[in-house]
């Protein structure tokens, strides 16, 4: 049975019925996530400096709380109407609402309600997009997703390396603070910039600070290496006698926070352990899971404590010795294992200190489950102030919550950040096999892939790296006709535009 009226076009009853009942639930529904962005927006204006990132604070808020609901009864009924099912709605939430509320109100035959105007859905991408382009390049055409490539020490002293790599489609390099020195970091500087100007294009310079990432110090018995059920010990300080091998760590006072029954990773989680004592001085470990030839403890690996929050300020005094330089020539600034607003503004304050006339972008590093929670407030004190991008750093961020926990994460603060309209970088072992042995797997092939879906992705140092960066491009570019952030993009597929001849 159909219901008409002379301005409307004919609508099946059971479909208006079903359009009637959900626009009272999403209509109540986008009141409750009014009320609850509203509140969680008063929390937040006072960090919020920066007028231009008040409306990208208030899409977030709105996006936290429609998510805090659960939308997947609805979804279906709204895609059985021919309706969006929200499942898009990360960079403007509240339009998305609307125009599925005055959608399901012409369904239902009510008085007809107005729908966003199209500025609503276009002006938040176009926000993203510049932002992108603030912080890693314009880039060198249509593409979507920028490549940032870590130097070498080399690289200080062989520009060609650096122009070899722009060449090849780098639009931003990173510079690791915890190795080398200023020397060599303006060396790289100026080399990359050199690059730029020789391909008519900008480089920026991303700067990443070490923090307090806790490391193995001193070895001893790493001639042995260690299988599963094989015992050995983190200790305040070598024993002359070795009956287990043994290492110290960089920061001896996190042995306290090593709880018997608790699980220890190392060498980002190339060995995994449980803590069997705690003898003050002493902890003794045993290997739960280790590759089949087994791993020999080295000095200088990281130390992950899954679980744990460990309440420590994400500037270390290496950090702070490092600040004048970078603050001076660094166009981002990247801040490992932050955790807190605190850590935040510590940072901030810190650059404006030493160069009050610049205002390089903060990129907060994702490592730590107290980063995970806290990330929105992380975003609104760092965007609140500036430019802000966040990086997912894979690997420390796998060891602290679980390999099998990473894929979900990921795909979360991809959303979360989109929701602010932030830029993200897509970090750790891109494409590793390629850069260090110079022959990517499929399952590395598959994850740069995914990788286009952030707007920044980022290459680690190797002998293959111009090559890789090479590879990357060309995915990237591929997917780039497919995939837009979350949806697919509905161009036609060549392959199948005619018949095959069987």
């Amino acid at each position: 049975m159909t219901v008409t009226s002379p301005d409307r076009p004919s609508v099946r009853t059971d479909a208006a019925d079903e359009a009637r009942a959900l626009l009272t639930e999403l209509t109540a529904l986008r009141a409750r996530v009014q009320k609850d962005a509203a509140g969680r927006m008063a929390g937040w204006r006072g960090r919020i400096a920066d007028p231009g990132f008040a409306g990208a604070a208030e899409n977030l808020a709105t996006y936290l709380a429609l998510r805090s609901c659960d939308l997947t009864a609805l979804q279906p009924r709204l895609t059985a109407l021919g309706l969006s099912s929200l499942g898009r709605a990360e960079a403007h939430v509240s339009a998305a609402l609307d125009a599925t509320i005055a959608a399901l109100a012409a369904v239902a035959g009510e008085a007809p309600l107005p729908f966003p105007a199209v500025a609503a859905f276009q002006q938040p991408v176009a926000d993203l997009h510049r932002r992108r382009d603030a912080l890693f390049g314009p880039g060198q055409g249509a593409e979507q997703t920028r490549i940032m490539v870590t130097l070498p020490t080399e690289a200080g002293e062989d520009p060609s390396l650096t122009d070899r790599l722009v060449q090849a489609g780098a639009d931003c390099v990173r510079i690791n603070c915890a190795h080398d020195d200023a020397a060599v970091w303006e060396r790289m500087i100026a080399h990359a910039r050199q690059a730029g100007d020789a391909h008519d294009r900008p480089v920026r310079v991303e700067m990443d600070l070490g923090g307090p990432k806790l490391r193995t110090d001193e070895v001893r018995g790493q001639k042995a290496r260690l299988h599963v059920g094989d015992r050995f010990e983190i200790v305040a300080g070598l024993s002359k006698k070795v009956k287990r091998p043994q290492a110290t760590l960089t920061q001896p006072g996190m042995m306290d926070a090593m709880v018997p029954g608790n699980a220890v990773w190392l060498d980002d989680g190339k060995l995994r352990a449980v803590i069997e004592d705690h003898g003050g001085d002493r902890v003794l470990l045993r290997v739960t899971g280790v590759r089949d030839k087994g791993l020999r403890l080295k000095p200088e690996k990281g130390v992950g404590l899954p679980g744990v929050d460990l309440d420590i300020p994400a500037l270390t005094d290496d950090d702070r010795a490092a600040l004048p330089f970078v603050a001076r020539h660094a166009d981002l600034v990247a801040m490992s294992f932050v955790q807190t607003v605190a850590d935040v503004i510590a940072l901030t304050d810190a650059l404006a200190a030493e160069a009050p006339d610049r205002r390089p972008a903060i990129i907060l590093k994702i490592e730590t489950p107290m980063a995970l929670r806290n990330l929105p407030d992380l975003i609104v004190a760092a965007g609140g102030r500036g430019p802000v991008g966040v990086m997912i750093a894979r690997g420390d961020l796998a060891v602290e919550v679980g390999f099998e926990r990473l894929s979900e994460m990921q795909e979360e603060i991809l959303w979360l950040c989109e929701a602010a309209h932030v830029p993200v970088i897509w970090a750790t072992q891109v494409l590793e096999g390629l850069v260090k042995e110079g022959q990517a797997s499929r399952a590395e092939t598959t994850d740069a892939a995914m990788s286009q879906r952030a707007e920044c992705v980022m290459l680690n140092k190797g002998p293959f790296l111009p090559e890789a960066v090479t590879f990357l491009r060309d995915i990237l570019t591929r997917m780039d006709r497919h995939v837009l952030k979350k949806g697919e993009r509905m161009g036609p597929l060549a392959l199948w535009a005619t018949p095959a001849t069987v």
